[in-house]
């Protein structure tokens, strides 16, 4: 039997064909199956991400758990509805900033990887929207709604609109997370967006205090919960915690006010639907800034011109030798790539607003200011992963455990250029702001203490628990299946850290408790001592490590 090969245009027509059978439905299945799979195939390259990746399962079903019955419990209190519509609007500002600040590992979720596909933007939106909901963040959120749902339903009318308020209220935080950081994609990944980068960072870091600002308030145990009645009069009218509001409504039986609050979110659904859709348009069918600027020789020869200028101020500044090229290569890595500018700038701006905002409410301390000391040491935490897969050109200049401290010395070097003025900045200004000028050099001597707890911590966590950091999405900070691997080296290390500075801490309390004021200064040079001593043990104790994990880490970064 003979046959006739296609041609490339038969076997275009055949694609388009096949794209276009395919239903809505199916496609999301594909997604779906997707999303487990890579889950699933990056579990099994480690039984340390295996093991991580349950018990961060476990806590957050947990606390999922808790939050259910502890709304459910609010079940005819008077100002159930107040917690519950205030608590869900949160949770949506929540789902607005946290996935483009906090690390994720949803590979489904980056549509620039699907731009040579014959796909078009409406069922693909569908099939991210339905791959969106499989995941241990929609699975809390569900909780919370279902927790809300049982305090705020009286009556068969109102038990049956819950069940179009809950996926109704849960489709828009997925929804709104979705278009949110589809609209911004461009910021993360363009070599023009970079000094937009600053101003993003900003923003995401002001919207994460407001969502921390918010639990606080609605965690309080002395809050007056009448209190709260004016703000969730105008939050019920706010989607998505409008739908609950609804319920709310139907309860008390005005029909017409739930039916108005009901459309309110349906409307949002289809705006942040529409928005969606338009950026994946954007997204898949225009260049971006940086492909326009590669194109042009102007731009090229700006950036040459500027290379020059930035390389030879370095030079200046640090003597040749191994130490110099890697502070150097460090600091253009904070400057310019993306990744890790945004969340450079985040950790300042959020280390600086949680003890501002803290002080504000007459809650805040000087001491407070650590906060700002520890999320910039957050910032020494997977230092091999930043390299992503160029680490094999440093693992050719690693032999010995000397070399290896040489070079985490240089990147922690390079971090407290950054961190140390910054932390002397954030202890004078909360110091002024809370009023407490007597207990400045106590506080600056904790912060510089927690300072080098940080950087001995990360070290080690950047030689032991290394993790991929992807270049080519700019959704995620983390690698599909080793999300709960950088919780766990993240929250451990800063634990460890904490635990680390537990004596001079303890001297600093001791000495508050016996009315030592006086002595309070010698804090100062001791946690200036004491956070140099376990910093440089941090950093030989990773040495070794770093040698005999060398195989392992370059495998966990070029992934």
């Amino acid at each position: 039997m003979s046959s006739t090969p296609p041609t490339a245009g038969t076997g275009k027509r055949t694609a388009e064909a096949s794209a276009g059978e395919l239903s809505p439905g199916a496609l999301a299945g594909i997604f779906v199956r997707l999303k487990l799979s890579l889950l699933r195939n990056g579990l099994r390259q480690s039984a340390k991400r295996r093991r991580a990746f349950v018990t961060a399962l476990v806590a957050a079903l947990l606390f999922a758990v808790l939050q259910l019955l502890g709304l459910a419990a609010l079940r005819g209190h008077e100002h159930a509805a107040a917690v519950t519509v205030l608590f869900t609007g949160v949770l949506a500002l929540g789902w607005a900033v946290m996935p483009l600040f906090f690390p994720s590992g949803d590979e489904t979720l980056d549509a620039t990887r699907l731009v040579m596909l014959p796909l078009r933007p409406r069922p693909l939106v569908a099939a991210l929207t339905t791959a969106s909901l499989v995941g241990i963040g929609p699975l809390f959120t569900l909780c919370v709604l279902l927790g809300s749902v049982i305090a705020l339903a009286h009556g068969p009318a109102a038990w049956a609109l819950a069940l179009v308020a809950v996926p109704l209220t849960l489709l828009v935080c997925v929804t709104l997370a979705r278009a949110f950081a589809a609209a911004n994609i461009r910021l993360l990944t363009s070599r023009k967006g970079r000094d937009l980068a600053l101003l993003s960072g900003l923003v995401i870091a002001i919207g994460v205090q407001f969502v921390n600002f918010g639990f606080q308030r609605l965690s309080s145990t002395d809050l007056d919960l009448s209190a709260l009645e004016p703000a969730a009069a105008v939050v019920r009218w706010v989607p998505p915690a409008s739908a609950l509001g609804a319920v709310e409504s139907v309860s008390d039986g005005s029909y017409g006010t739930a039916l108005a609050q009901l459309a309110l979110s349906a409307a949002a659904l289809y705006g942040l639907l529409a928005w969606w859709r338009a950026s994946l348009d954007k997204l898949m069918t225009s260049p971006d800034g940086s492909t326009v600027a590669a194109a042009d020789p102007r731009a090229r020869a700006g950036r040459s011109s500027s290379d020059a200028t930035d390389s030879a101020l370095l030079h200046r500044l640090f003597p040749r030798g191994r130490t110099a090229a890697v502070v150097q290569r460090s600091l253009r890595y904070f400057w310019r790539d993306p990744k890790t500018k945004a969340g450079l700038v985040s950790a300042l701006a959020i280390g600086l607003l949680i003890p501002l905002f803290n002080a504000a409410q007459g809650v805040g301390s000087v001491y407070f200011a650590s906060f700002a000391t520890g999320m910039l040491g957050l910032q020494m935490y997977n230092q091999f992963g930043q390299d992503t897969s160029a680490f094999w050109m440093v693992v050719q200049t690693l032999s010995t455990p000397r070399d290896a401290y040489e070079e985490l010395r240089a990147r922690a070097l390079a971090l407290l250029l950054v961190a140390l003025p910054y932390t002397v900045l954030a202890v004078v200004v909360v110091a002024v702001v809370v009023g407490d000028r007597q207990a400045l050099p106590s506080a600056l001597g904790l912060s510089l203490a927690v300072l080098g707890a940080m950087v001995g911590t990360g070290a080690y966590a950047s030689a032991r628990y290394p993790y991929t950091i992807p270049q080519d999405s700019a959704y995620k900070n983390v690698a599909a299946g080793q999300g709960a691997l950088a919780w766990m080296s993240l929250l451990g290390g800063a634990v460890v850290a904490a635990l680390v500075c537990a004596p001079l801490i303890a001297v600093t309390v001791w000495l508050h408790l016996t009315d030592g004021h006086e002595h309070l200064w010698t804090v100062l040079p001791a946690g200036a001592a004491y956070g140099l001593l376990v910093g440089w043990a941090g950093l030989r104790l990773a040495a070794p490590v770093t040698i005999r994990e060398l195989p392992e880490i370059l495998a966990a970064v070029s992934k």
